[in-house]
């Protein structure tokens, strides 16, 4: 299924988080802030971040290759 927001839009969601993290209190507050301006749920926002994450670590939505290589 196509998502309704473009991956520009998702990347500078995810990027608004990170360089507002000190800025709240917490990282769910700071998300429900950035969610709010962009117009996406806060759990749909979490879940980027989450993929982001994830990604980054290398191990992002495994298939099976890729869970035999990041370990699981």
């Amino acid at each position: 299924m196509k998502s309704k927001y473009a991956p520009e839009v998702k990347q500078r969601a995810i990027r608004l988080v990170q360089e507002q993290r000190s800025e709240y209190p917490t990282q769910w507050m700071n998300i429900v802030a950035i969610a709010t301006k962009i117009g996406c749920s806060p759990e749909t926002l979490r879940s980027w971040i989450k993929r982001h994450e994830a990604d980054m670590a290398g191990c992002g939505r495994l298939t099976r290759p890729r869970k035999r290589f990041c370990g699981d």
